[in-house]
């Protein structure tokens, strides 16, 4: 009997991963079709903003509700990061130095907006110090809770915050630039132009992930952009660029990271969760628009478009970011060195900063009982 058991149980493994494969296809099709959907009717980024609405509906729905495996997402990554690398040229470098201050006032005004929204929704009661500050910073949503577990703070919160953080910045910010900007007719994609050849496209790839792998093993922060991004380029300073990839790949990697957003969202999560997911969306929001304005006044004072200083200063996924500056016609290797900047300057100081807060959080606690 017992030598029966391998037989029954593998025809119904196989036949559950066919039908996850079908559900997980059917999903991205409809994400692709939202993003079809949203570029007809000229929505910002609608490659990434589509497919996000798309997906998050049938999850929250519970019409289709599919996990987008986390190992996809560095597709849309890499993409990004490599298309964002190609950019730079020593013309671009030349200015990344010159900007360098205020990169570095943008990046510590910004956790000053972090630190004061956090301090603002711990007072009023919506979470810990801790977990508000893990909920506002901008990572990933996987880094915080662990950051947040390892210190023994309840990382539900900085889960659902850090999710509604990703999506809210990407529909809130375009639509907002949109509408004090002007909603214009169309836009060109800057990889439109580009032919379609395989061998570019695999070269260019397997650059991508080779750096991906090797920064990801040394221990770099977010290898999945850093690496392809460094990689890429090293090449197009030295003159070596490869060229980009055509928009069909381009709108695929955005499909993919739009999908994946979307189906973070759980109809139980809301249920469960409702008040705790207003006042993070409420604090997240909040922190959107202080610093975008910290962002508008920095670009004020040293005569900079304060389109490019508030993409640079957005609380949002760097990638995700860079696409809304490349959509929007803005200097994406700018934006992108703003959120660079903020990463390495963030990362390392996050896990001191937290226990910082644990500490002042337990002294404030075990000093109210004697009041």
């Amino acid at each position: 009997m017992a030598g029966c058991r391998p037989a029954v149980t593998e025809p119904l493994s196989l036949k559950h991963r066919l039908i996850h494969a079908l559900r997980l296809a059917t999903f991205l099709a409809a994400a692709a079709a939202g993003g079809w959907g949203a570029q007809r009717i000229g929505t910002p980024l609608p490659w990434m903003i589509g497919p996000l609405l798309v997906t998050a509906g049938l999850c929250l729905s519970g019409l289709l509700v599919v996990k987008v495996p986390d190992r996809m997402r560095p597709f849309g990554q890499v993409v990004v990061a490599c298309q964002v690398g190609l950019t730079f040229t020593p013309q671009t470098l030349e200015r990344l130095i010159a900007l360098a201050p205020v990169i570095l006032t943008t990046a510590a005004l910004t956790l000053v907006c972090i630190l004061v929204v956090a301090g603002a929704v711990a007072r009023a009661g919506g979470m810990t110090l801790p977990q508000a500050f893990l909920a506002a910073v901008p990572t990933s949503p996987v880094e915080a809770a662990a950051m947040a577990a390892e210190r023994g703070v309840d990382p539900v919160p900085v889960i659902i915050s850090q999710t509604l953080r990703l999506s809210a910045v990407v529909l809130v910010l375009p639509l907002a630039i949109y509408t004090l900007d002007g909603w214009p007719a169309a836009r060109i994609s800057p990889a439109a132009a580009v032919p379609f050849d395989p061998g570019n496209i695999l070269l260019l790839l397997a650059c991508g992930l080779a750096a991906m792998v090797l920064f990801r093993r040394i221990g770099v922060p977010n290898p999945n952009f850093l690496g392809p991004l460094t990689a890429t380029a090293l090449l197009s300073v030295t003159g070596h660029g490869l060229p980009p990839f055509p928009a069909l790949i381009l709108a695929a990697a955005q499909i993919v990271l739009g999908a994946w957003l979307g189906s973070t969202f759980r109809r139980e999560f809301l249920r469960t969760a409702g008040r705790m997911a207003l006042v993070a969306l409420a604090s997240i929001l909040a922190l959107l628009l202080l610093c975008s304005l910290v962002a508008a006044a920095i670009a004020w004072g040293f005569g900079l478009d304060w389109r490019l200083l508030v993409l640079g200063a957005a609380p949002g996924g760097v990638a995700e970011m860079v696409l809304t500056a490349k959509y929007l016609g803005q200097d994406a290797t700018m934006v992108t060195a703003f959120h660079l900047t903020r990463i390495f300057l963030f990362m390392p100081n996050i896990p001191w900063i937290v226990a910082l807060l644990v500490r002042l959080e337990r002294r404030q606690t075990t000093k109210e009982p004697d009041r």
